[in-house]
């Protein structure tokens, strides 16, 4: 019966988990009260500037994950459409990313044979993922993404930047035919590919690339609040696109892409029914997990820097379910998956967005593109395939550059020793792991150091002083009682805390003048079942040695611990609770060392003494405060 009652108790308080501080699958109701034409205004404003770079990158970002462009269209535009609808920042604008693109094509790349099978494999990965995050957002997991160091996200988003650059330097060079796929799918042999295909670098490709990348660095520096990087695109397009269309030597024969037709906008939910579907979920399970981690990541971030610009509150759960729910949206659609985009989202509040609804208005934009540029191609004018890849791959490597923030990488490499490290392993995990590795290569080290750092509970020993207050024993000065030590816990008794309080006591007991041990734990925090446990073998080690351990300063917190684990009655051994023996004694509110002087008296008594004058130091303006 008591298995049974703790089990309700158990199932209890993780019902009142989920009842407080809910998310809201509806907060899109608030921002329609109030909505007047001067928002109207201001938000259609914001979300033709967005969708004009959106429709753009998305195109990059499908091209970095080795899928047709029609994933990062849908994936824009279903995104922008479903995110706003959930969210908690008004400025989230979501869609394909970098750091999400370049992880589904590093996983597709390190598994050759499920390389052809992007139709049928996508959709599932991308409802994975938007189950994961939604999942995620319910039970609050993105209180624990302020646990994740900065350095993981600046050492993952760097490595990710050189591995994207390296790789669209093939098609910058035009020397994909002459480096060998499978050799090419680690870094290294990407590297070593490249260096070998040089000599055969394609001029014209050159040309197409560097013309582009010109146009980019010049429109940055002249018109740095436009969105260069689509207006760079369409002249490059409508430059070395038309060469190439008309088939004006050399520029004849020149990469391009190619324009999706109207079947491939309808939506198509993943197919469940299949035979093997659970054998493809236990494959894209790790990578599922990986990518929605990194996309709520990436908005969260995102969505607290932009909170600090305006003055909004960042409701990181929320925002997961926005990740979430538009991932859904995304697999029934066919888009890949979606993340927070800083810089749409940035463009968005900069462009003077005012709510939630400039998502929403350049969602429908981007469907209204994607359906004109699928009729194109029944037109005669396939739109797309005016676009050559070297372009494409110019602004890719621009893109690339601006992902290295040289402030963030000096503030990790000089803040501490641990945020350098950190920074380093996850960098080089990114070069040499499948990119949903070393995400949590990076998380795990980064937590690891965390644990090592939080697990070293201070220990000091006490004494009273003439006027009965508490104070550290100095070297040189000699217990008043030899053989009691007052040891004072300060910290948190966590599982990775437990084995070294339970060393450092062993070693003050090894003194053989110690008979008593009162353990002082009014500041100590967070016992869990492994401190008890360590707790429970320190008892029974020291009661084989014929020594007494009494536990003083306890918080109610503390003792429900103890009482529940049953670790009390251990603690409680040997004591006449009729005749008032305890070897616990709870934290005074008004006198913090009130219970010590009681654990003191106990210890006397187990020694069969009183020669210690024991006097207690009162504030009565404690009294006058309670």
């Amino acid at each position: 019966m008591k298995v049974i009652r703790t089990i309700t108790r158990a199932v209890r308080n993780a019902g009142g988990h989920f009842v407080s501080d809910h998310v809201s699958f509806s907060p899109w109701v608030a921002s329609v009260r109030g909505y007047d034409g001067a928002s109207l205004r201001g938000d259609v404003r914001a979300s033709l500037n967005v969708t004009l770079l959106a429709i753009s990158q998305a195109i990059a970002f499908a091209s970095i994950a080795g899928l047709p462009v029609v994933y990062g269209v849908l994936c824009t535009a279903v995104a922008s459409l479903v995110a706003p609808l959930f969210s908690a920042s008004r400025h989230t604008i979501m869609g394909p990313t970098n750091a999400t693109a370049f992880m589904l094509f590093s996983f597709f790349a390190s598994n050759p044979g499920m390389a052809g099978r992007h139709g049928e494999l996508v959709p599932l990965l991308v409802l994975m993922v938007g189950l994961i995050a939604t999942a995620g957002a319910l039970l609050r997991v993105a209180d624990l993404m302020q646990f994740v160091s900065r350095s993981v996200l600046v050492g993952y988003i760097s490595g990710a930047a050189v591995l994207i650059l390296t790789n669209q330097l093939t098609h910058f060079l035009g020397v994909g035919a002459w480096i060998d796929r499978d050799a090419a799918a680690s870094f290294v042999g990407l590297v070593l590919g490249l260096l070998r295909a040089v000599p055969h670098s394609d001029w014209v490709s050159l040309l197409i690339g560097s013309g582009t990348l010109a146009t980019y660095l010049l429109l940055h520096k002249w018109k740095p609040h436009w969105p260069v990087f689509a207006l760079a695109l369409i002249l490059s397009s409508l430059v070395f696109g038309s060469l190439i269309r008309a088939g004006v030597k050399p520029f004849a024969g020149a990469a391009t892409f190619h324009t999706f037709g109207l079947d491939e906008l309808i939506p198509r939910f993943p197919n469940l029914w299949r035979g093997d579907v659970f054998n493809d979920i236990s494959a894209l399970l790790a990578v599922a997990f990986a990518i929605a981690f990194l996309a709520s990541l990436e908005n969260t971030l995102m969505a607290k820097a932009l909170a600090s610009r305006s003055g909004d509150h960042a409701d990181v759960n929320q925002d997961m379910l926005s990740v979430g729910m538009a991932n859904i949206a995304c697999a029934v659609a066919g888009g890949m998956p979606a993340s927070g985009s800083l810089t749409r989202s940035t463009l968005n509040f900069e462009s003077g967005a005012r709510t939630r609804f400039a998502s929403l208005f350049s969602g429908v934009f981007g469907l209204i593109l994607a359906v004109l540029i699928a009729a194109s191609a029944g037109w005669g004018v396939p739109l797309i395939d005016w676009i050559p890849k070297a372009s494409l791959a110019a602004l890719v490597i621009a893109l690339s550059f601006s992902l290295f923030s040289v402030r963030n990488i000096r503030i990790c490499l000089r803040s501490t020793n641990d945020d350098a490290l950190v920074l380093a392993t996850t960098f080089i995990a990114t070069l040499l792991a499948p990119l949903h590795v070393a995400i949590f290569i990076g998380v795990a080290v980064s937590i690891s150091l965390f644990l090592r750092k939080a697990s070293r509970p201070h220990l000091v020993e006490y004494e009273f002083n003439d006027r009965g207050e508490l104070r550290e024993m100095g070297e040189k000065r000699k217990r008043p009682i030899p053989a009691i030590s007052i040891v004072h816990v300060e910290g948190d008794l966590f599982f990775g805390a437990a084995e070294l309080f339970r060393t450092q006591i062993q070693r003050t007991v090894s003194d053989p003048a110690i008979q008593v041990i009162i353990l002082r734990l009014k500041n100590a925090r967070h016992l869990d079942a492994t401190s008890v446990m360590a707790l429970e073998d320190l008892i029974r080690y020291m009661r084989k040695k014929g020594l007494h351990l009494i536990v003083s300063g306890a918080s109610r917190d503390v003792y429900r611990v103890l009482k529940r684990s049953g670790i009390l009655d251990t603690l409680q051994a040997g004591c006449d609770r009729r005749a008032g023996e305890s070897n616990l004694f709870l934290a005074h509110p008004q006198n913090p060392n009130l219970s010590t002087r009681g654990a003191l008296k106990r210890a006397q008594q187990l020694l069969g003494t009183d020669k210690a004058d024991v006097r207690i130091f009162y504030d009565p303006s404690q009294e006058r405060k309670s």
